[in-house]
C-alpha cells in the first residue's frame, strides 16, 4: 500500500489553495469531459524518489472517487475506504473531499488520470501497484467485485503496463482466486515458470483425458464429466500459451 500521508507532502499552504482556483478544478472539470489538463515539471523523470507533486495528488484523489463510481453508485463505505487508506491529515480533509465530490460524479475522464500516474511512474511499477491495490481495496469496501468496477480496474491496470496475469494475481490478493482464471485451472502459480506450465498441462491432459476412463470402464457420467474439465484445462493452457506466446506442446496420451 502506499505509504501514509505519501502523496500529501506538496498538498498544503499556497497549493492547497491553488487546487481551490481555476487550474487543478479545471483539470477535474475538464477529465470529465475527456479533457486533463497536466503538470509537466511533476511529469518529468516520473520523479520516483521524491514526494508525489500536486498533479499526482489530484490524480490519485480523482481516480478513487471515479473508482468509487464505477458500480454506479458511491456508498459510504468507499468513501471511508479512500480516507482511511490515505489519512488525510485534518486541514487538508475539505479540499481533498471537495476534489473527490467532484470527480466522483460519474465515471468518463478516468483513463485521462491513470495515464497521468502511469507517465509519473513510469520507472516504478511497485508504486503503480500499490495505485492498483488502494483501487481494489475501495472496490472491495462493500464486499462485491461489480462488473464495471472490475472493467475499471482492468483498463487502469492496462495503462499501467500490467499483463494479464499480473493482473489477476494483484486481483487475488484481494478477492482471491478467480474460478476464471487460466492459473487457477491448471493449479500453477502466476510466477510459475513456462516449463512448469507445460509439464501441469500435459500431466493434468493425461490424467484427466476421456479415454482412459473409457478404457477403465468409467460410468458415462464421469465421462461427461472428464469431457467438461479437459475442455476448461484445454482453453486455460491456450489463454496461458498466447499470453506468454508459447508453441504448442505435443501431448503423448
Amino acid at each position: 500500500m502506499l505509504r501514509p500521508m505519501s502523496i500529501w507532502g506538496k498538498f498544503g499552504g499556497a497549493a492547497a489553495g491553488f487546487l481551490l482556483g481555476g487550474g487543478p478544478i479545471g483539470a477535474v472539470a475538464g477529465a470529465v469531459a475527456g479533457h486533463f489538463l497536466f503538470d509537466r515539471e511533476a511529469e518529468q523523470a516520473g520523479r520516483s524518489d521524491e514526494e508525489p507533486g500536486v498533479a499526482f495528488t489530484i490524480a490519485i484523489i480523482a481516480l478513487g472517487a471515479k473508482m468509487a463510481k464505477a458500480d454506479g453508485v458511491v456508498t459510504d463505505d468507499e468513501i471511508e475506504t479512500f480516507f482511511r487508506i490515505f489519512r488525510v491529515p485534518p486541514g487538508e480533509e475539505p479540499n481533498v473531499r471537495r476534489i473527490f465530490d467532484l470527480a466522483r460524479q460519474d465515471t468518463a475522464g478516468y483513463e485521462a488520470y491513470a495515464k497521468q500516474i502511469a507517465r509519473m511512474f513510469r520507472g516504478n511499477p511497485a508504486m503503480l501497484e500499490d495505485v492498483l491495490d488502494v483501487l481494489f481495496e475501495i472496490a472491495k469496501a462493500d464486499g462485491i467485485l461489480h462488473p464495471g468496477e472490475l472493467a475499471f480496474l482492468e483498463t487502469v491496470s492496462d495503462i499501467f503496463g500490467f499483463s494479464p496475469g499480473e493482473f489477476r494475481r494483484i486481483r487475488a490478493s484481494h478477492f482471491g482466486p478467480d474460478a476464471a482464471d487460466p492459473y487457477f485451472i491448471l493449479g500453477v502459480d502466476h510466477q510459475a515458470s513456462d516449463e512448469e506450465v507445460r509439464r501441469t498441462y500435459l500431466l493434468l491432459v493425461r490424467e484427466n483425458h476421456p479415454d482412459k476412463l473409457v478404457a477403465r470402464g468409467v460410468p458415462e457420467e464421469f465421462v461427461r464429466m472428464a469431457n467438461d474439465k479437459l475442455a476448461a484445462i484445454n482453453g486455460a493452457y491456450d489463454k496461458i500459451r498466447q499470453e506468454r506466446q508459447l508453441g504448442s506442446p505435443s501431448i503423448s496420451r
